[in-house]
């Protein structure tokens, strides 16, 4: 087992969570998980093909940014690990679904799969299965938002971006050129980092020089923050604080929240490298259960109201499947749609 970094502390005394909140961030994270153990359900069954890279463990990270932001006025942008941002950002679990199955009716009409989620009606700028392919496709969106609102005088042009990657991410070029321009020009952008410790099999500790990527801001005179990924309230508390300072103008900020995926880096992952004491470790921070626990220690919620959710979001999965089940398949005329830009 690779030496554990010290989780960084966050005082949930600061926290001012309202019920309508405490319950939505439940909601939301909820639905993320449910929808993941389905898909794995799914695609052991054969109903689902190719390489699916699931969620379950980071909800907190996804729920705490995307829920921190303005739906269908903010961006998104995701990676192949996509399905959890896609329904934070308020893509309806049945188009994510159906896409999953490769139906007309999915998100991105059955072209894309797990891998390449869209939704331009919801912002979700894509999933892409590409290491660090994302994160200048954000970093355009941003700057898009503030050349409207500069040189366009567009006053309503405010919104922001979050770019999710992961660890692996950092070592590439696109990482560095994208910070370098985004602190340049003040840019309306927040880079998330899900520092889940694996890129596929290799441990962040071993790829990089500098493991704390939060640090890495410095060089360009960037916010950077380090924060609990499995701890919902302390990623959201971090994740306002950056969308104020980016729809104030003050530009970007890097986010490294330290998570863990609960499962193998894909379903044809047999997740053997990772050590049993390591995985012990990070399943006892399970980011669900510290809400519930949270919630209903102050009151926020009782155990019944949570299992209402709970019942509510496994009827919404299960509508899902019934549903890219009886959608139909993709017709073979329209193949060369979509390849250009159209209407």
């Amino acid at each position: 087992m690779i030496q554990e970094r010290t989780l960084p502390t966050f005082d949930v005394s600061t926290v001012q969570l309202s019920k309508e909140d405490g319950l939505m961030l439940y909601e939301d994270m909820v639905l993320g998980r449910f929808f993941e153990d389905k898909c794995a359900e799914m695609y052991y069954r054969g109903r689902m093909f190719g390489f699916v890279h699931l969620y379950n463990g980071q909800e907190a990270v996804s729920t705490g940014v995307i829920r921190a932001m303005r739906r269908d006025w903010d961006y998104v942008c995701s990676t192949y690990r996509d399905h959890v941002h896609a329904l934070s950002a308020g893509v309806p679990a049945r188009e994510v679904m159906a896409e999953l199955f490769g139906k007309a009716t999915g998100c991105s009409k059955g072209r894309g799969g797990s891998m390449h989620l869209f939704s331009g009606e919801h912002n979700l700028l894509g999933g892409f299965a590409f290491v660090a392919e994302g994160i200048p496709v954000a970093t355009g969106a941003a700057f898009q938002s503030k050349y409207r609102r500069e040189a366009m005088g567009d006053e309503s042009s405010d919104s922001v971006s979050a770019c999710f990657f992961g660890d692996g991410a950092c070592n590439n070029g696109q990482f560095f050129e994208c910070l370098n321009m985004a602190a340049l020009w003040k840019l309306p952008i927040i880079y998330v980092v899900e520092n889940n410790k694996w890129a596929i099999g290799m441990a962040h500790e071993r790829a990089t020089s500098e493991p704390e990527i939060y640090k890495k801001a410095a060089a360009f005179g960037m916010v950077g923050v380090e924060v609990d990924g499995m701890d919902v309230l302390a990623v959201r508390t971090a994740a306002l604080e950056a969308v104020e300072r980016a729809r104030a103008g003050e530009g970007p900020t890097l986010i490294e929240a330290m998570t863990y995926r609960f499962r193998g880096h894909s379903l044809a992952d047999p997740d053997e490298l990772r050590s049993k004491e390591e995985k012990e470790f990070w399943l006892s921070r399970d980011p669900i259960k510290r809400l519930s626990a949270y919630l209903t220690e102050k009151n926020l919620a009782t155990a019944e109201e949570l299992k209402e959710i709970e019942n509510k979001i496994q009827a919404i999965v299960d509508d899902s499947v019934q549903f890219a089940e009886n959608s139909p398949e993709p017709d073979p005329s329209e193949l060369y749609r979509y390849v250009f830009a159209e209407d």
